[in-house]
Formats: C-alpha cells, structure tokens, sequence
C-alpha cells in the first residue's frame, strides 16, 4: 500500500477514535484523551482542530485539577449541528425522534396504533406520516437558528433482521417474513438518506453499553421483554452480530420442551414463558391485551394482588432459567435488563436473585450484577441513532462531504 494511503488510513482511524472516546466520556480533557488513546498530545491537537472543523467537537474552558502546569482544555461533542432520525416499530406503538451526536434525544412523538395496522404496508405508511410530523418540528425549531442536518435513519424492529441488506427475515409478532421495509419506506420518505434496520434488543444493547446502565462494561448481556423477549451481547466492547447479522435472538432460545407452542412456530421458547403475554396469560388476563392490559397489571402489582403475586414469582423462576444459560454462555460482567421486563425488575428482584443464586456454579464464587436498564423506554430509540451514525463515526472527514438532510 502507498504511504500516502497508509497515512490516510492512519488519520481516518485516529479521528474515529478521538470522536468515540470523547462520546464514551461525554467529556474529557486533552491529557486525558492522550491517556485514552495512547497517541501523542501534538496528534490530539491535530485531530481535535480537524474535528472541530468538522463541528463533530468543541473545546471548552480549561479545568484546573490541582496538577502542577498549564490547564489542559476540556473536549466535548458538538451536539448542536448533526442529527439522526430513530424509528421504533412496536406492535402496539410506532415513534420517530431526532437524536444528537451525544445521544440525546432532541425531539420525539410517539403513538399508539391497533394491531390491525400491523402489515407492512400500514407500518410504512404510519411511520411516514409521523417523520414527516418530527421533520415538521426540526425545520419549524431550525427558524430561530441553523437547521440540524440529519445523517441517516436507524430503524429498530422486533424481528431477527440480515443487517447486510435490512432484511427482516421474520418478526413473529408483526407477522412480517422476509419483509423489506427499507425500500417502500425510503421511497415514501424521499430524503436520500440511508436507512439501517436493526433488532430492537441489538439496538438497546448498544445504547445500554454506550450511555447507559452498561457503561464502563467490557462484557455486557442485555435482555429486554415486551411482546416478545429479545437480548443483545456485548464481547470486549463489541455487539455479537453472528454470521449474518442476525444474532442475539434469545427469546427463541428453548428452555421448556413440555411448554407452549410460540408465535415463530417452534416449542417451549424462552419468550413463551417470560414477558407481556406470559405475565398477562398467568395473571388472569387477555394476553393479546396489549397496552391497556399491561397497565391494568402493573395496577394489580401495586395493589397487591395473590393471583398477580403468583405469576411474578413464575416469572422470575422463568428468568432465573434463561438467564442462569446465558450467564453460564458468555460469562458478562454485568447483565442489563430492559422494556416491560425491566419497568417489573423491582418487583421481581428478591424472587431472581434467589432463583439466580440456586442455579449458579457454587465454586466459581463469583455474582454477576443484574440491573435496570438505565436508558428505559429511550434505549431502542438511541440504539436506533446508533446505526444512523455508524458510517460518520466510522470515517468523520469522509462523510462530512456525503449529501445530508437539511
């Protein structure tokens, strides 16, 4: 290769790797970065000054941190002029937000909708009306000062998706199989933007590991429950995507042969005996009951209820089992817990943790932490942004030249 060419891969590499580091950060001085990076502090300079022209950063004021010598400035993302647009498909709701470069969501509408709009061509159709609300908003707030550009479209979906051409190969609670909503949806959109589909759990995966309960993880599993069950892993900072991308579906993981038939086809998944409809069918209601029934729950919860009482306690055997699995498979430092599965986490904590401690290795005398996820409901919606980003994080000078939405 050219030294030319070597030195441009070198800047390209160096440049995603200070903007990565300061986003992990939220902030961090020059010293620091030069720590972090192991590069010189004349290649921080250098890089930072092409960053900022970039309007990727800015430099603040100096902090004095009682170290001897001159203060080194303080570095944070410049979250006032780029954007991505993150599109969440749920079964009984669909949202569309505007997330800036630190992960902030910047502007969000979200709305329910009846599960006889679930085909793909409803989901289109609904989802444009409502970026075309949000991109309202962004160009009405753009009058009062500069427009934010948007780089791309992330879109998560409940759904084993080929991220090597978005294809959903199958989203049992949709009824989607072999569906592409990339197309129809860029057709509608008409913005020239790229959009990247990924699984809704993926997705959270990512954003729980960057922003949010996972941070400072280098081993993570994250575990989100609402419909269906989904899980994301996270391997020495990096997401487990599989052969095709597809990995992570651990709701499918089967864990009851004598169980029930689940919505992909298959006996006894995992999801069949944990989240929305297993709580709702053991607690006494309509398990399709969707957001209604799942809020007459929580009610019952509060109050009390036995019958309730009992199906949290299956619920947390039940995830005690799956978990103790995946646990036992990838060895994480900690385990993040996310969507209905983790607004019930308080509920179900002193039933899992016991489940959990008669099922671990009892010479291994290790615990592994099983927490909240920090994101909650906003984690797919950052993990969606995540994607949008991907080719600006991945290469910054090059795509600052590439066409953006204004």
């Amino acid at each position: 290769m050219p030294s030319a060419a070597r030195a441009s891969n070198v800047r390209q590499t160096n440049l995603a790797l200070v903007l990565d580091v300061v986003r992990r950060h939220g902030q961090m001085s020059r010293s620091a970065l030069v720590a972090a990076t192991g590069l010189t502090r004349s290649a921080i300079a250098g890089l930072l000054a092409e960053l900022t022209d970039l309007r990727l950063v800015f430099e603040g004021a100096p902090e004095r941190d009682g170290s001897p010598g001159r203060p080194s400035p303080i570095v944070h993302i410049d979250d006032r002029h780029l954007g991505a647009l993150a599109i969440e498909i749920l079964v009984d709701e669909i949202a569309a937000s505007i997330v800036s470069l630190d992960g902030a969501i910047v502007t969000s509408m979200r709305r329910s909708r009846s599960r006889k709009r679930l085909s793909l061509g409803h989901t289109v159709r609904d989802v444009a009306a409502l970026v075309g609300r949000v991109d309202d908003q962004r160009r009405s707030a753009g009058r009062s000062g500069p427009t934010r550009q948007i780089v791309g479209i992330g879109v998560s979906v409940p759904g084993l998706v080929r991220r090597t051409d978005n294809t959903i190969l199958v989203a049992p609670n949709l009824g989607w199989v072999d569906a592409d909503l990339a197309s129809p949806l860029a057709a509608l959109l008409d913005n020239g933007l790229p959009i990247h589909v990924g699984n809704d759990a993926d997705l959270g995966a990512v954003a729980e590991y960057r922003f949010g309960a996972g941070m400072g993880a280098e081993h993570m599993l994250y575990v989100s429950g609402e419909v269906g069950v989904g899980g994301g892993v996270i391997i020495r900072g990096e997401a487990l995507m599989g052969r095709s991308g597809s990995a992570g579906e651990i709701g499918h993981f089967p864990v009851n042969p004598d169980g029930i038939q689940c919505r992909c086809g298959a006996i006894g998944c995992w999801e069949t005996e944990v989240g929305e409809r297993a709580l709702l069918r053991r607690a006494g209601l309509p398990e399709d009951g969707g957001t209604p029934a799942v809020e007459k729950l929580i009610a019952l919860i509060e109050a009390g209820d036995a019958n309730v009482g009992r199906s949290l306690r299956a619920e947390a055997r039940w995830l005690a089992i799956g978990l103790t699995g995946f646990i036992n498979t990838f060895d994480p430092d900690r385990v993040v817990i996310g969507g209905l599965l983790g607004r019930l986490l308080p509920y179900l904590t002193v039933e899992l943790e016991a489940e959990l401690e008669a099922r671990r290795f009892r010479d291994a005398q290790r615990t592994v932490p099983v927490l909240g996820a920090q994101l909650g409901g906003e984690a797919t919606t950052v993990g969606a942004a995540e994607i949008a980003f991907g080719e600006l994080l991945d290469d910054p000078a090059r795509f600052a030249a590439a066409p953006s939405c204004s």
